[in-house]
């Protein structure tokens, strides 16, 4: 080393070894470099046969560039430096790259700084991991990359069980530094170390809110923004894996729309959202529909695909629901009350949507009848948004109010509501004529037995006054109907009569005898209780139950004389 260190010192020693990389230049001593550098050792011997003269050699192609061959320069001349969380990755690729063998060389230093510092701490983890980016895929194949990325999520885990500062959520702000690609090697330790699914969240949430603020920091430099904004959507974890907040899904949702993302990624983000909708409020949704500057409505179509998402989802989990037992095939039980909770936000959000002067009649309908009818239980505040669309838009003619007031049933309306829906003029004559209906429905069922009709007692009741109404118009008509065959044999002629009269009243007399059996052929309450109106006495009035005479014509017999 006293020699080097005078070799370096003294004017009398010219460098004979040349190190070019980029734009730097290193005039170094093959005495030097050669014993500790087995890839310069076989470059200088394939480059020159002479030992005494001097060679050029081009190592652009070193990992970590002119910095980290500068430090691997001066440990082979014994000088002092520095080995960090920054430099420690770039040192280790190059020590690998320059095959630098001796007992002591550079790479064992640096595999014991980051096992004794370098890798102990979340910060330094973070630093590690972050400084490989620029080595790949040396840092890659040396597995600094795994064991930096392990030690950031040895390192979250401890800290989301046993938190050493305030406050608990500090290390999320750490992983801000790291690329998509680092941020998703962090993720794939978590879930080798089986990491709680809150805790996966809350980093996959953190990182992607400091990248979505760096998306929307500065709207003119828009390749780069959906390139950062893609590649953070593809390292979020799944649903399964980490549930991430609805709002901040549609946060994500509006800026991919803004950047003009591509296709898959603007899809990858509406399935999540739909499976998250019943947590969203109708301020999420309408931030999706808003636009860039957050005032005009333009991404309504959008929303509407969030909410067929939804639908199909839940539609499919019933019809598997139905067709086994959740249990046995392993999926979550959905929620039954899911479906509802859509339903009142989609709602709140057409209301909201309806106040755009400029938004069209398929642009609400699509968004209002997104969710099926009958997932209302009340369409109270569906009529709310359609009221709200048709007095925005007052210039609309009939078939187009039809065509808004389609999205809602009349006949699911409140009291309150169709009262207020009969008087309201803005509204087609049908959903009118539909509410007056309905109410008329009701008044008549009220007065038939109103609520009591829905219990088991109330039904039996309803059904026996029923029939007891069935019978009083059916012996109404049996006396009608004597009373017109009375009348019809009194104005008979005697038997010297015309023949043409008697055989007009005599097609008229079958004809009412005819109907006369045929409406006693349909009596419910026909027995043997039969009553023959043809012994009535001619000119007869009408005759009560009590007072009609009973006949039971003889039964036919056969006389056999012996």
């Amino acid at each position: 080393m006293d020699r080097i260190t005078q070799w370096l010192s003294s004017q009398d020693v010219p460098p004979d070894l040349t190190i070019r990389i980029a734009d730097s230049i290193f005039p170094l001593h093959k005495a030097v470099m050669v014993p500790r550098c087995g890839y310069i050792r076989r470059a200088v011997a394939s480059a020159t046969k002479d030992p005494s003269a001097a060679v050029e050699l081009d190592l652009s192609a070193l990992p970590g560039g002119a910095d980290a061959f500068e430090k691997a320069a001066r440990y082979c001349y014994g000088a002092n430096f520095e080995i960090t969380a920054r430099n420690a990755a770039a040192l280790r690729c190059a020590a690998a790259f320059l095959d630098m063998q001796h007992p002591a060389d550079l790479a064992r230093r640096v595999e014991e700084f980051l096992a004794q510092a370098g890798l102990r701490a979340l910060p330094s983890a973070v630093t590690v991991l972050r400084s490989c980016e620029a080595l790949l895929p040396a840092a890659d194949e040396l597995g600094v990359v795994r064991r930096a990325s392990d030690a950031v999520a040895l390192r979250i885990c401890n800290e989301a069980l046993f938190p050493t500062r305030t406050p608990p959520g500090w290390w999320t702000a750490e992983l801000a530094a790291l690329s998509p690609a680092s941020f998703q090697k962090v993720v794939t330790a978590l879930r080798c170390r089986r990491a709680d699914p809150r805790v996966l969240a809350n980093a996959a949430s953190a990182y992607a809110e400091l990248a979505l603020a760096e998306v929307l920091a500065d709207p003119r430099d828009r390749e780069d923004q959906r390139a950062l904004l893609e590649s953070v959507v593809d390292v979020l974890p799944s649903a399964a894996d980490a549930p991430i907040p609805a709002a901040f899904l549609c946060r994500l949702l509006h800026a991919a729309v803004t950047t003009e993302a591509s296709a898959k990624t603007c899809r990858d983000l509406e399935l999540r959202v739909a499976a998250v909708l019943d947590q969203a409020t109708a301020g999420d949704l309408l931030g999706v529909a808003l636009d860039g500057a957050g005032e005009r409505v333009r991404n309504t179509d959008t929303v509407r695909r969030v909410i067929a998402a939804f639908v199909e989802r839940q539609e499919a989990s019933s019809e598997s629901r139905r067709s086994r037992r959740a249990s046995l095939s392993g999926g979550a039980e959905p929620d039954p009350g899911a479906m509802e909770k859509v339903a009142r936000t989609v709602d709140e959000l057409a209301a909201e949507l309806a106040t755009e002067e400029s938004l069209a009649i398929s642009k609400f309908v699509g968004v209002a009848g997104a969710v099926p009818k009958e997932a209302r239980a009340s369409h109270d505040c569906v009529y709310r948004a359609v009221d709200i669309y048709l007095k925005t838009h007052p210039s609309l003619d009939e078939i187009e109010r039809e065509k808004v007031c389609s999205v809602m049933d009349p006949l699911k309306l409140s009291y309150q509501a169709r009262l207020h829906a009969s008087q309201n003029k803005r509204l087609p004559l049908q959903a009118v004529l539909s509410a007056l209906y309905y109410d008329q429905l009701k008044l008549r069922s009220g007065a038939d037995g109103g609520w009591d009709t829905q219990t088991a007692a109330g039904k039996a009741r309803a059904q026996a006054r029923a029939d007891a109404s069935l019978a009083r118009e059916n012996e109404a008509l049996r006396s009608e109907l004597a009373r017109m065959r009375a009348f019809v044999s009194g104005m008979q002629p005697s038997k010297g009569s015309g023949s043409s009269r008697s055989a007009a009243a005599g097609k008229k007399a079958s004809f009412l005898g005819s109907v006369s059996r045929t409406l006693s052929r349909l009596n419910p309450f026909k027995g043997g209780w039969a009553k023959d109106t043809a012994s009535i006495a001619d000119g007869g009035g009408r005759h009560s139950r009590d007072t009609m005479p009973h006949v039971v014509k003889p039964k036919r017999r056969r006389f056999s004389i012996s």
